[in-house]
């Protein structure tokens, strides 16, 4: 089956794969694109966590100011200088910075939310099933994705990213992972807001 040169170079463009692997995605999905490119990012994406095992010590700190009133200082790695100075990741920086002075996510990853956080929100959650007379054998159920919802809104890598919303801001990290063939990782960040008081 012939296929379209310009098909061919989007898909290489949004996933990072060489030609050849393009050409065949669209081949093997009889060229439809949105088949063809689910299928490359979902190769991408298992490719993404086998470097995320590598160090990643180069990179950049970003930032954003919006209007003034929200600015934003993010840590992004990699694993080279050459990578940290490609437009693609500066581009992602950008990205990240912009969606954290959106989102206002308060932790990184679910992994750096505070133990006592969660035990405590869990005896809240518990409670108020309780009070609402929900099944006992429905409480630890219901609590449980209670807890996975609020974390997904509160941790930054969890949270739907702004400018697509089917996946997360860790998928959109993992997809550039894909691109750039490097470990990509957000270390840390600060968000301020004008009048806001700790």
């Amino acid at each position: 089956m012939a296929v379209d040169i310009d098909l061919i170079k989007r898909l290489k463009d949004l996933t990072g794969v060489g030609l050849t692997d393009a050409k065949a995605a669209l081949a093997a999905n009889n060229g439809d694109f949105d088949k063809a490119l689910k299928e490359m990012r979902a190769k991408g994406l298992t490719k993404a966590e086998k470097r995320s095992e590598r160090v990643a010590t180069a990179g950049v700190i970003g930032s954003y100011n919006h209007d003034g009133r929200i600015g934003v200082i993010v840590e992004v790695n990699c694993e080279t200088d050459f990578v940290a100075r490609n437009d693609i990741f500066t581009t992602l920086v950008k990205d990240i910075a912009m969606h954290i002075a959106a989102a206002n996510p308060r932790f990184l990853s679910r992994e750096t939310v505070p133990e006592e956080e969660i035990k405590s929100l869990e005896a809240e959650l518990r409670a108020k099933a309780k009070s609402e007379a929900k099944p006992d054998n429905m409480l630890d159920k219901i609590v449980k994705g209670q807890i996975d919802k609020y974390l997904d809104e509160i941790c930054l890598m969890s949270q739907p990213y702004i400018k697509n919303p089917d996946i997360t801001l860790g998928d959109y990290v993992k997809e550039h992972n894909a691109r750039l063939g490097e470990n990509i990782v957000v270390h840390r960040f600060a968000r301020m807001e004008l009048g806001e008081r700790l």
